[in-house]
């Protein structure tokens, strides 16, 4: 047996012990090494994820823009949206709460659906909004109860107001929730509370009245819930847009088209292309969008047939009837047809084995230019039609808007129809008929108009014949920030000035010559004398069955197979500076209806312009 000093025994133990105690060191050694490496060399690095679990850090979407009216009336607000919200982790039974709460405010079923829904989706400690939009009424009642409501509080947000309601609907539009089409990435857009633009100037200017998001630091918990806040950063808010619109002139004009069943105005100022009016009717309530539209509200708009979600201003294409005739006087001026030619109207013109007949039935007898206009004659202009064809006629139609979009500051602009025989042999196969001239020289056939191009033709007619350009805001986007409209003259459309001249004088005579067709609703008051064109619109063929036993009285006639009735004018007549155009659908004639309007709506503007300061911004070209 080996001894227990036995020399090489103990050298053995000596050399394992070695061993083992190098083992530890060197595992001493890693471990340090790695200590070393998490806290010194990444120490940021972990020092930030404890910071990311730590610190939530949150969006808080900006105000939005107003909207303003030339003067400075807010037309689009923003007001404060007081809300209900339970927090489930803080309620014993959901559905006795809601319960309790439903005695206190209204809580439909399909309202405590999707708070059930929330409720099962989201963390217990997250509040969920049961209802928005309470009064102060509803606020009180629930703070009151608050004992019996375990869970439930009072939050408030922000929800937008269109103080004008209805009357500016279709021109300021309206916000709501963003789609899935809308989300681009941008986490502005995932927020509960957002809103975006729809319609109307809403949408058109949406980026630059979003403005940029701010943020919150929160310092959370380990399961997500905030215990204090670190930092706030309001972002920036909105940029407010400026419109050209008067308030009250459109107030007045919502007021006078809601008597009629369906109708539209514009007026702009000549000068410059502000539009001061844009209206359109029936319309629509914009909060109904901005809360939620209710299905049943939704569909009952899409099937009224007086189509309140259209903004006829822009979108609605008419016939213009004898509105266009100035269009089709000046073609046959530039022509070489004399003013002075006269041509009888014995009611009626036929080519070959058709009868176009004139409005009055046993005709105007012999009319030149002027007469033809202010009495506004059909086969004066027949006559002209058939020595102009198509193509004439609507070359300079373009040159005073039509058939075109005018890039006005809103969506849904339509261009119309000025026909010409390739525009018929394009869409149709087929070639131009000379009756078709006939039918297009009284703006009837395939001429359609929209009342902002009828607006914008009246103002270059009688601004001197420059181009003016209808806009809707002072100032444009640029980087979502809004800047001043650049000034900039406007230029000729290459149009005679004795030749425009003649149509201010016709123009004049209809409304303040004992002949003209709207000389009942002349304004008595020379300093506020106007001048225009009324038009009637068919919608129908009259047979002639119809012509031999007479024609059935307008409200004889179902109210969709009744004549538009159209006017365009211009005021005041001895310095022009506004220009209006109305449409009253199945309105029967323009002289009866769409003239005594455009006459209020007018001699209101002349008025209201008297106290004004000279109109600044873009103007005509020089020599105007």
């Amino acid at each position: 047996m080996l001894s227990r000093n036995d020399p090489n025994r103990q050298r053995s133990f000596t050399r394992r012990l070695a061993l083992l105690a190098a083992g530890k060191l060197a595992l001493l050694g890693v471990l340090g090494s790695r200590m070393y490496y998490l806290q010194v060399v990444e120490a940021d690095k972990y020092r930030m994820m404890a910071d990311d679990n730590r610190i939530n850090l949150r969006l808080l979407a900006p105000p939005r823009g107003r909207i303003l009216d030339r003067d400075g009336t807010v037309l689009a607000d923003n007001q404060l949206n007081y809300r209900v919200v339970l927090v489930a982790e803080q309620t014993g039974s959901i559905p006795a709460t809601l319960d309790t709460l439903s005695e206190i405010v209204p809580i439909s079923e399909a309202e405590r659906r999707r708070v059930m829904r929330e409720v099962a989706r989201k963390r217990k400690f997250l509040p969920t909004t049961v209802k928005e939009n309470l009064s102060w009424e509803d606020v009180s009642r629930i703070a009151v109860n608050a004992p019996d409501l375990p869970g439930v509080m009072i939050d408030v947000g922000s929800t937008r107001l269109y103080p004008q309601g209805e009357r500016m609907a279709h021109l300021i539009g309206y916000v709501a929730p963003p789609a899935e089409a809308d989300l681009t990435g941008d986490p502005l857009l995932e927020l509960p509370d957002f809103r975006v633009g729809r319609n109307g100037i809403e949408r058109v200017y949406d980026l630059a009245m979003r403005g940029r998001a701010g943020n919150t630091q929160l310092e959370v918990n380990a399961l997500g819930r905030p215990i204090r806040e670190l930092s706030r950063n309001e972002g920036e808010p909105g940029a407010d847009v400026t419109l050209t619109i008067d308030a009250e002139l459109q107030i007045m004009t919502a007021a006078r088209l809601a008597k009629e069943e369906s109708a539209a105005a514009v007026m702009m100022d000549v000068t410059n292309g502000d539009v001061l009016v844009l209206a359109s009717h029936p319309s629509y309530d914009p909060h109904e969008f901005a809360r939620g539209i209710s299905g049943p509200a939704w569909r009952a708009l899409l099937n009224n047939h007086r189509a309140p979600l259209t903004n006829k201003a822009v979108s609605g294409m008419y016939s213009p009837g004898s509105t266009y005739k100035m269009m089709v006087a000046l073609a046959a001026l530039e022509n070489g047809v004399a003013p002075e030619m006269r041509v009888g109207c014995p009611g009626h013109m036929d080519l070959g084995d058709n009868r176009f007949h004139c409005w009055k039935k046993g005709g105007h007898g012999g009319v030149d230019m002027i007469d033809a206009l202010m009495q506004s004659c059909d086969v004066y202009f027949y006559e002209m039609g058939r020595r102009l064809g198509a193509d004439r006629m609507a070359d300079m139609a373009r040159r005073f808007g039509l058939g075109q979009t005018l890039s006005i500051d809103l969506p849904g602009e339509r261009a119309g129809i000025i026909p010409t025989r390739a525009w018929k042999l394009a869409r149709t196969g087929k070639g131009w008929a000379q009756g078709e001239s006939l039918v297009a020289s009284i703006g009837q056939g395939y001429v359609l108009a929209t009342p902002l191009q009828l607006a914008t033709m009246t103002a270059r007619l009688v601004n001197g014949g420059y181009a003016v350009v209808p806009h809707l805001t002072r100032d444009l986007v640029q980087d979502r920030r809004m800047v001043e409209r650049p000034a900039g003259n406007f230029a000729p459309i290459g149009v005679s000035q004795p030749h425009l001249a003649l149509m201010l004088r016709a123009m004049r005579g209809v409304t303040n010559d004992p002949r003209g067709t709207a000389f009942r609703a002349r304004i008595l008051d020379a300093a506020y004398a106007y001048g225009g064109k009324t038009g009637t619109s068919q919608v129908r063929r009259i047979t002639e069955e119809e012509r031999r036993v007479g024609l059935r009285k307008p409200d004889q006639v179902p109210w969709r197979e009744r004549d538009h009735a159209l006017f365009v004018g211009y005021g005041p007549v001895e310095q022009p500076r506004f220009a209006i155009s109305v449409i009253v659908e199945h309105g029967g004639g323009g002289s009866a209806v769409a003239a005594p309007i455009a006459r209020d709506l007018l001699h209101e503007a002349m008025k209201r312009d008297k106290l004004r300061q000279p109109a600044t911004g873009p103007r005509l070209a020089q020599g105007a």
